[in-house]
């Protein structure tokens, strides 16, 4: 057994690639816009989406607005520019910057989309914090301990 809890708070910074659309809204909740994609195979064609996880002000999952864009061997980058700006423009005012959220997961269209936990004791060095937190579907974002740091790893 591990003598490291699971993280309870993740913090993401603002930034200019991954976590461009992080931040506020005029009414305390914190969101982050972003767009996570399934891996296309030789079974299966993948799948781009546009994900809105709204949070409260102390960082508790709210809910997810999760858009389908179809494969990405054929999507249409203009509707797909259009479906995000709409999400963003959804929330009204905002106020980009760090945020302080929960891990989280739900369910749709037969994926699970969130901030996942994932604990890996088989390559963790003796003494050192086995979890990690990772955006899914994709897993473009990977976070570590600390947990404050608002880094991540691509």
């Amino acid at each position: 057994m591990t003598p490291f809890p699971p993280p309870t708070r993740v913090a993401i910074d603002h930034d200019d690639y991954h976590a461009e659309f992080v931040g506020h809204t005029a009414d305390g909740r914190q969101f982050f816009l972003t767009t996570p994609f399934r891996f296309a195979s030789d079974e299966d064609p993948g799948e781009e989406f546009v994900a809105l996880f709204l949070f409260d002000a102390a960082g508790t999952f709210l809910e997810a607005h999760i858009d389908s864009l179809g494969p990405r061997a054929t999507l249409d980058r203009a509707h797909a520019q259009s479906v995000h700006d709409a999400r963003l423009a959804s929330l009204g005012p905002v106020t980009y910057g760090r945020i302080e959220v929960a891990p989280f997961g739900v369910d749709r269209f037969g994926t699970t989309f969130g901030l996942l936990l994932r604990e890996d004791t088989e390559f963790t060095e003796d003494g050192e914090d086995p979890w990690w937190v990772e955006l899914e579907p994709g897993n473009y974002m990977a976070f570590t301990s600390p947990w404050d740091s608002g880094e991540y790893d691509t």
